[in-house]
């Protein structure tokens, strides 16, 4: 049943999109259309999943202003648990090969979103300093995925540097987000998925910070959530994705 549950959410998508394609033209580049698109997707996702999904510390989510926001990045299934969750005129980061997905790419491109081709990372870390000054100029904010790549629910990897010199460019403040460790299993009757945990962390300011600051930025940033991530994570949980 939960396999049928899973398969079930992740073919909402392309057809959310379709429909979402209507919105994406009529005011293309629109970061707010990313904001619902996420909002819907995310919703009816944990609805078909029969997924529950707390948060802790949504005030600490500006909404009045840019922000950076960076976030541990664990399965494909983070589009359901945290899509509804982005702040006013948000774009989001993604990797070039997103844009050939059939409808969810096209609307991943017309949401104005960052494409990275991360294999190139010298440039990449260039393109998110002119992301960050872009940002600030257009008043967007930025979600990301620092880690770059999927940790499978076994621990928060290492950091890139992008993020965080997009955020230095733009003196947007970094805002946290930590969902608990979760793995693709069910816990209940009928298939429904187990329960991921959400603590958004006070911003991090960065107007005053410079480049040569990055280093010890990342790895405040890094410890702060690991801590909150350990402390939202049930023991049961650990070690079993």
């Amino acid at each position: 049943m939960g396999v049928l549950r899973k398969l079930l959410a992740w073919l909402s998508v392309p057809v959310i999109s379709l429909l979402a394609l209507v919105l994406y033209l009529a005011r293309p580049f629109n970061p707010d259309n990313n904001r619902m698109l996420g909002w819907v997707v995310a919703r009816f996702g944990r609805w078909i999943l029969g997924m529950e999904r707390p948060v802790e510390g949504r005030e600490n989510m500006p909404q009045d202003r840019p922000t950076v926001v960076i976030a541990n990045h664990q399965h494909n299934d983070d589009l359901f648990v945290m899509g509804d969750l982005l702040p006013p005129r948000t774009v989001t980061v993604g990797k070039s090969s997103l844009v050939w997905l059939p409808f969810f790419g096209q609307v991943f491109w017309l949401g104005g979103n960052v494409i990275l081709n991360r294999s190139r990372s010298k440039k990449a870390v260039a393109a998110m300093q002119l992301v960050g000054e872009t940002i600030a100029h257009d008043r967007k904010s930025l979600w990301v995925f620092p880690e770059g790549t999927r940790s499978h629910g076994k621990g928060l990897g290492s950091f890139k540097k992008g993020a965080f010199h997009a955020a230095l460019a733009s003196g947007a403040p970094i805002t946290m987000v930590c969902a608990s460790e979760y793995a693709d299993k069910t816990c209940r009757l009928l298939g429904r998925r187990e329960p991921v945990a959400i603590r958004i962390l006070p911003p991090i300011e960065t107007a005053d910070l410079r480049p040569e600051d990055v280093p010890e930025l990342i790895e405040r940033c890094r410890s702060r959530m690991a801590e909150a991530i350990a402390s939202i994570t049930p023991a049961s949980s650990v070690g079993s994705a």
